[in-house]
């Protein structure tokens, strides 16, 4: 079988559980280190999938990596080969799409609940019609052309889409608690004393931790099973 690829575009922001769930199930995968300076495969064809982790730089930071990344995606949109996008990867993967990303009036970090919002989306989630995941993020996308939604909330309606068997995120579903706790050390400065709207302290996000991260890889668990029916082998 042919690997995942695995786009990570900071260190701190590596697969997590989508790894994890990829070695639980024998998928093979090649991590793609763009933030080592890796250069962006030429062929999407080399790969079964594709998936991209998130980043704390803009989808439209004109980047060395950003343009090529954009080609593949289209390429193995073409070739029907499975693209899934978690906050950053589904910013990408929006825009190479043709959608627009840009700027959000509430940024969200720490826990928050989305909903699925019809029975077909649902089927992604293990039929379940809300959850609650984890986020952070300033950036948000637009519905890219002729994708359906699958998530969404009160802050941001664009949460999840998907085209075909294809998938984006806004929100993070790969958290372990390993990510948890390098994020808060390293944006300790984002983070209010006090939970604030869609911004949570790191008191309330550390709250439950474990329980939520177990209920919360549940659902990835779901959806990554879902995602690799349309491995091309």
């Amino acid at each position: 079988m042919r690997p995942v690829a695995i786009f990570r575009f900071s260190p701190t922001e590596g697969p997590g559980h989508f790894g994890e769930w990829l070695d639980r199930h024998g998928v093979p995968r090649q991590l793609v280190a763009l933030d080592q300076g890796e250069a962006v495969p030429d062929d999407a064809r080399a790969f079964a999938g594709i998936g991209m982790m998130g980043g704390p730089m803009s989808a439209n930071d004109d980047l060395a990596w950003n343009a090529p990344l954009l080609s593949l995606l289209r390429q193995a949109v073409a070739d029907d080969i499975p693209v899934i996008g978690h906050c950053l990867g589904g910013q990408l993967f929006a825009k190479a799409l043709g959608a627009s990303v840009s700027p959000t009036a509430i940024p969200e970090i720490g826990w928050g609940e989305v909903t699925v919002p019809d029975r077909a989306a649902s089927a992604w989630f293990g039929g379940r019609d809300v959850f609650t995941t984890f986020q952070w993020h300033y950036d948000i996308f637009a519905l890219p052309p002729g994708a359906a939604r699958v998530l969404t909330n009160a802050f941001n309606p664009q949460q999840g889409y998907a085209l075909g068997k294809h998938l984006g995120f806004q929100c993070h579903i790969e958290m372990t608690r390993e990510m948890v706790e390098t994020w808060t050390r390293g944006g300790a400065g984002e983070l209010p004393s006090q939970s604030n709207g869609a911004t949570q302290s790191r008191d309330d996000i550390f709250r439950d931790l474990d329980a939520r991260l177990a209920a919360l890889s549940e659902v990835a668990d779901d959806v990554y099973a879902r995602w690799a029916t349309g491995f091309v082998r």
